[in-house]
């Protein structure tokens, strides 16, 4: 079983930042990252609102980039975005892709982020322990 799990979307704002915190809870045996194609070099106050009303640690959480990643530590990537990531994706990392698009809710109001916390804690909970077990 993998014990690096990346997540990926546009900016690191949002998406990606939220699963980020919500997958600690999940699998706190993992080593668990996020970064952005183009990161945005802060968290959005609304993700921090969202995750701190569910009661999600938000502490250490930043907007960060591909560049700033360990990619030796991550087994895994999940995608959130409808981007396709094989040409961010250093020469010759070996990871796994998982595809799984997330409604951005950059701009959006409050409840466009509470849909996409909750679409995300839905895959977490449901989908990617599936997907870890067959490899």
């Amino acid at each position: 079983m993998p014990n690096g799990i990346l997540f990926i979307c546009l900016g690191n704002s949002c998406r990606s930042i939220m699963a980020e915190a919500l997958a600690r809870q999940f699998f706190p045996d993992f080593l668990i990252n996020s970064a952005g194609i183009t990161p945005l070099g802060s968290v959005a106050p609304e993700t921090l609102h969202v995750l701190a009303e569910s009661g999600v640690a938000t502490e250490g959480l930043w907007s960060k980039g591909l560049t700033e990643i360990d990619w030796g530590a991550c087994q895994v990537l999940v995608n959130l975005t409808n981007y396709s990531l094989e040409t961010v994706l250093p020469p010759g990392c070996r990871i796994s892709i998982i595809h799984h698009p997330v409604i951005d809710p950059f701009g959006k109001s409050l409840e466009v982020y509470r849909q996409a916390r909750e679409a995300i804690r839905r895959f977490l909970a449901e989908e990617l322990p599936k997907l870890l077990a067959q490899g």
